[in-house]
């Protein structure tokens, strides 16, 4: 395997406004690791107009993946054409709120497979040999994935099935880049480190989707640093109580919009 040695993540959306950027509730990453890709695409065309003020061209970005179906990650496929598009296939089910109101993709199966190449995998799939979207991600601790203010098309209980996330080795270790961790960003780790067979994780950045400082957010950061995560960064939907609790450990300051993150 050949490790890259060098790894940058350019916010284009976060929930928080970088100076010149603009910021909406969603999340957008561009990933540059060996290859390129764009990590969601936030709700809108917001990735569109930070993107041009960052002097960044995203009709030269050739792939794009999803973390998961709600509209906050995935709106802006509205504004993009002819990607690549690496997705769980259970993004394309119903995804709804319990009002009612739908909260998934914009595009129904067919209308993405006339817009973009789909590639729809419940495995891990590597996009190059540093690079994993790692599938549908098993649950097995108990402390994670309980709860879901989620239905689906059914109106049954939705856990986002569809939720997966990114792992890319680095020569210090695994990054993991989380959209929402609706499997639990432990059990993400977990499933990162035993599709990839690297233990060491050198950061993780991304949304953790833990509202407050509560059980599931102590047993989270007590987990993390059991196993000598380097870096933790939430962002997103990890609300700032329970990221005031994670920058006790890992004095880290918070994602705006148009910030870069370099990791060697």
């Amino acid at each position: 395997m050949n490790m890259t040695r060098q790894m940058k993540i350019t916010i284009l959306n976060d929930n928080i406004a970088g100076r010149w950027y603009g910021a909406e509730h969603g999340l957008s990453f561009l990933v540059e690791a060996g290859i390129t890709f764009l990590f969601d695409v936030g709700p809108s065309d917001i990735i569109i107009r930070n993107a041009n003020i960052l002097g960044i061209d995203l009709g030269q970005i050739k792939t794009i993946v999803l973390s998961h179906a709600h509209n906050d990650h995935t709106g802006g496929l509205k504004f993009l054409k002819g990607q690549q598009l690496v997705c769980h296939p259970g993004v394309f089910d119903g995804h709804f709120r319990k009002d009612g109101t739908s909260n998934g993709i914009p595009f129904s199966l067919n209308e993405a497979m006339d817009r973009f190449d789909l590639k729809a995998s419940q495995k891990p799939l590597w996009l190059s040999e540093d690079v994993a979207f790692l599938g549908e991600i098993p649950r097995n601790n108990n402390f994670e994935s309980k709860e879901t203010p989620f239905v689906n098309g059914q109106g049954e209980e939705d856990f986002i099935l569809d939720d997966s996330a990114m792992a890319v080795v680095t020569s210090k270790g695994l990054v993991i880049i989380a959209g929402c961790s609706h499997a639990g960003i432990c059990n993400t780790v977990d499933y990162a480190r035993e599709v990839t067979g690297i233990i060491k994780i050198e950061a993780i950045v991304g949304g953790l989707h833990l509202g407050n400082n509560n059980g599931v957010t102590k047993k989270t950061i007590e987990y993390l640093s059991s196993i000598g995560v380097g870096k933790v960064i939430p962002s997103h939907c990890t609300s700032f109580e329970a990221q005031t609790e994670f920058y006790k450990l890992w004095a880290l300051p918070p994602l705006k919009t148009g910030q870069v993150l370099e990791f060697n």
